[in-house]
């Protein structure tokens, strides 16, 4: 890892991923230098850079990251995006356009085809874009996908899905609720897992819907190594009963066949490991987000009726 002090900006403080991407420049050994987010309630900043410059206005900060740029001292090296979904492609502009690499949450855009644009400002600009697939890095999964690699080559698995993740009603008053700017259930808690199990069961080859809502949607998906069955809601009635009774408002299960993959623990330090890995010239960029941001895609598409 590069031993020079590097400085970030954060756009989206107050969101609720924002204190691990805090965490991860801390641990990283760099520093917050400016920080964006239309809400002020961002105490956390405290916590981990409470010298950093604070801006709720989009078109200040970047005037501030221009200044920066065109002056010799605390220049932004990287800008870490945590902002809604719809607005991640604008922000990721922004940041390429002040001289800056960009380290995004999933998804980098909402369609696939925006992806080809990014690609060329990567190419004007120099600089690089990032995505953050920690899953890709839990150590349970890189043995999974090594087992799958050593495994039979002409084998195909069956795989089941399970991720419900209980989410108030505050959550369809939000921007997540507005599958305009979330991409609906699919992106918001299912990307993840559909850039895992594609990095795993290799390309896609059929996306099929057997029943949603705005709260959920059930399907198949066929990979070229794995027929996979998968069910992703955010209302706590489809948890079952012994998890609830357990007082546990999330229930996450991935089997292939029939055997469960256990990877509950692990995930503390993932957005770290995540940094590490980008500030060592390893970090997922845009090819890598192209299959699971098509499958998402796909799924709002036939969705929406």
């Amino acid at each position: 890892m590069n031993s020079t002090i590097l400085n970030f900006g954060l756009i989206g403080a107050s969101g609720y991923i924002a204190p691990r991407h805090m965490k991860a420049i801390k641990e990283t050994g760099n520093r917050l230098v400016a920080a964006l987010d239309p809400h002020d309630s961002i105490g956390i900043m405290d916590s981990h850079f409470p010298e950093a410059n604070f801006f709720t206005e989009p078109e200040r900060f970047d005037r501030h990251l221009d200044k920066l740029r065109r002056g010799k001292e605390n220049k932004i090296d990287y800008v870490s995006i945590c902002s809604p979904n719809y607005l991640h492609d604008a922000h990721i502009r922004m940041s390429l356009r002040n001289s800056c690499h960009a380290i995004c949450e999933k998804p980098l855009v909402l369609n696939p085809w925006n992806l080809d644009a990014l690609a060329e400002i990567e190419k004007e600009t120099g600089k690089n874009i990032y995505t953050i697939l920690q899953l890709r890095l839990h150590p349970a999964i890189k043995a999974l996908k090594e087992k799958i690699e050593n495994g039979p080559k002409d084998k195909v698995y069956n795989v089941k899905l399970t991720y419900i993740t209980s989410r108030g009603k505050w959550y369809h008053v939000s921007w997540k609720g507005d599958i305009q700017k979330s991409g609906g259930v699919s992106t918001n808690i299912g990307i993840h897992f559909f850039d895992m199990l594609s990095w795993i069961f290799g390309d896609v080859k059929e996306v099929i819907i057997d029943d949603s809502a705005e709260d959920f949607a059930r399907g198949k998906l066929k990979l070229q190594r794995a027929n996979v069955s998968w069910n992703l809601s955010i209302n706590a009635e489809h948890i079952p009963a012994a998890a609830l009774a357990a007082g546990k408002r999330t229930f996450r299960s991935i089997t292939i066949e029939e055997e469960e993959l256990e990877f509950s623990e692990g995930f503390t330090d993932l957005h770290t490991e995540s940094y590490r890995e980008i500030l060592a010239g390893r970090g997922f960029g845009i090819a890598d987000t192209l299959t699971s941001i098509q499958i998402a895609e796909q799924i709002r598409r036939l969705t929406v009726k």
